[in-house]
């Protein structure tokens, strides 16, 4: 049973805002390691957590209230010059974020968090009194901090209608702000480590390190309301929709009147005409409300982007380096549901890149370049996708010997690796048990993580490349669509059953001749501009027998594999709407799709028939060519 009972809704409301703000509260925090002077960044920090602390307060969830708290202080002592900002100061604040971050997982689970960690609260209370020491020298017993002033709940009353509008719009009088010793406050709490047990509800176990007996916080339950499910809307976006629909209940009152007109009898051209502009008018009308709708599922990366540079900062401090995360394109649009998953890829790209692609200070030093390093996060639209782009500065990748690891590792054979070009040999970092690392640490050298970054842009319809330069850097380039819920497509014919093909998956249209098909490895295939390519037939991938001859190659490009799709023939391009089937899905079908005409459309899945061929990947140029000639 949540902790929450009847709050439900005003909790998720809190989470929803406090997670924002706290990763902005993190993003502020690394920008005031390189300016600690700067004082509205101070003031907006302080402002983040009094705000936090408010709703925490009206929430009565006193252990997150207390470290806020102290977090506060220990701001408004550094806004007002009173103390001024160290390197181990800036340690212990960022650890209090991250603690502040867990209490909101526990509070998601509709649970009270338990307390602080007793040396977190203790080093906070050292940096507000100003004799803070992370080196291992005993320090002197710090005064004990404001006490925490928590709107009292007695009997489940509602508290007061100030703490709740506070709570609500982290609003509070600027003399509050500058004065905060006059606050009326509550009786001071007892010490953090003498919390009675009452304090902490017995289904939240114990803090790891604490002592034994730690579950840790149970998962989310089935059907229990979670705050990814909502979406933020811009009022004027939905403004939009509503007159859009008021335009289409118009038009189809017109539609109405002229049906009934014409089952009267009325057939003259005028009332033709009229029926044809009344069609005509609902065609944009439906075009233009789905664009509209569509764009309410559109929110700003920079929702997703603002949590890495905290990331990147913690790891290249353990790391011994000075890595800068530069952000660009924020205000670029995504599909909501995109967010979620591109999420862990990001990451795996960043921690590389801080990890794997920057150099330590000296080899920097050594090859004339800056001690610090750059690692840029970009995204920006170009068409119908949006590009994604991880970058950095550092050493680059060395395709040699990226091909000499992979076949040390028994991943690819000296075969292989001596006909790879340059792209394909830096998409062996892809590779499952890939790793260039000796030595596996708690960041990287297992061999996972990258070939996940794959799989789960994949698995959004999109595309990553690699672009690399010794000694200059490395580039990765996400490519996905602007939106999961329409796909752009190509309709192709085997016999008189259409399918559908990804377009952003089709380079170019080819007829098909017998002259022009060579043999080469025991496999049909076409030299185009030179490059030879393996001519797959439809029919081969789906398993069905080849009634007529393959008269057009659709040149495909995946992830994987360059190859010319052998169709029967074509039935144009169009924007499908998919519909998944989650109770029964063939391999290699991604969805269907419905055409004008009420016809199903099996939309298809390129990587799974791809991978369903396994080592076998093609068929013989004398298949192909007694196929065509038995068909003809």
């Amino acid at each position: 049973m949540s902790d929450f009972a009847g709050m439900e809704d005003l909790l998720q409301d809190f989470l929803v805002e406090a997670s924002d703000l706290l990763s902005g509260v993190d993003n502020k925090l690394v920008e005031l390691e390189k300016s600690p002077s700067d004082r509205a960044l101070l003031n907006d920090i302080f402002r983040g957590f009094h705000t936090i602390k408010g709703g925490a307060g009206f929430l009565s969830a006193s252990e997150l209230v207390t470290l806020c708290h102290l977090t506060e202080n220990l701001f408004d002592k550094l806004r007002n010059g009173e103390l001024s900002i160290t390197r181990e100061a800036m340690d212990v604040i960022m650890d209090a974020t991250g603690s502040v971050r867990e209490m909101f997982s526990w509070l998601e689970r509709g649970q009270r968090p338990p307390a602080a960690d007793p040396m977190l609260i203790e080093h906070l209370k050292q940096a507000i009194a100003g004799d803070l020491h992370l080196d291992g020298t005993p320090a002197p017993a710090a005064p004990v901090a404001e006490p925490v002033p928590v709107p009292a709940v007695p009997g489940g009353d509602a508290p007061p209608w100030d703490a709740f509008f506070e709570a609500i719009t982290g609003a509070e009088s600027e003399t509050k702000e500058a004065a905060p010793s006059t606050e009326a406050v509550a009786p001071p709490p007892p010490p953090m480590t003498e919390v009675p047990p009452t304090e902490v509800p017995k289904s939240l176990g114990r803090r790891v390190g604490d002592k034994p007996g730690y579950s840790g916080p149970v998962g989310r339950r089935e059907g229990e309301k979670g705050r990814d499910n909502s979406i933020r809307v811009d009022t004027a976006r939905l403004d939009q929709v509503l007159n859009l629909s008021g335009e289409i209940g118009l038009t189809k009152n017109r539609l109405t009147s002229l049906r009934s007109d014409i089952l009267n009898g009325r057939s003259d051209s005028d009332t033709l005409h009229a029926l044809d502009a009344a069609v005509s008018q609902l065609d944009l009308l439906v075009s233009d409300l789905q664009n509209a709708v569509m764009k309410t599922r559109m929110q700003p990366i920079g929702r997703l982007f603002q949590k890495y540079p905290r990331i990147a900062r913690d790891l290249a401090r353990g790391l011994g380096k000075d890595v800068e995360l530069v952000l660009s394109g924020e205000e670029t649009e995504i599909d909501k549901t995109m967010i979620e998953d591109l999420s862990d890829p990001i990451i795996h790209l960043i921690r590389n890149a801080v990890d794997h692609g920057i150099e330590p200070p000296r080899e920097r030093l050594a090859f004339g370049k800056p001690e610090k390093s750059q690692v840029r996060l970009e995204a920006r639209q170009e068409g119908d996708h949006i590009v994604i782009i991880v970058s950095d500065d550092g050493r680059g990748m060395n395709a040699e010997r990226l091909r000499a690891k992979a076949v040390e590792r028994g991943l690819i054979s000296d075969e292989e690796a001596n006909t790879m070009d340059e792209r394909q040999s830096l998409n062996l970092v892809f590779l499952p048990g890939f790793s260039t690392c000796d030595k596996v640490s708690d960041v990287s050298g297992r061999g996972v993580g990258m070939d996940v970054v794959r799989t789960n842009i994949q698995k959004l319809n999109g595309s990553i490349e690699i672009r690399s330069t010794v000694g200059k850097g490395t580039s990765f380039i996400i490519s996905l669509p602007l939106t999961l819920a329409i796909l752009p497509v190509l309709l192709v014919r085997l016999g008189d059953q259409p399918f559908a093909v990804p377009l952003s998956l089709v380079r170019e249209i080819l007829p098909i001749e017998a002259a022009g098909l060579q043999e080469v490895g025991g496999r049909a295939t076409m030299v185009v501009r030179g490059e030879i390519l393996p001519v797959l037939p439809l029919s081969y991938l789906l398993g069905w027998p080849q009634e007529q001859i393959p008269e057009y190659g659709v040149l495909m490009q995946t992830a994987d594999a360059t190859f010319i799709l052998a169709i029967d023939s074509f039935a144009g391009r169009d924007d499908a709407v998919i519909k998944s089937l989650d109770d029964f899905r063939p391999k290699g079908v991604a969805g269907v799709t419905t055409l004008s005409n009420g016809q199903i459309v099996l939309i298809l899945d390129m990587k799974e028939l791809l991978s369903a061929l396994g080592e076998h990947r093609g068929v013989s140029r004398a298949v192909l060519v007694d196929s065509m000639a038995e068909a003809a």
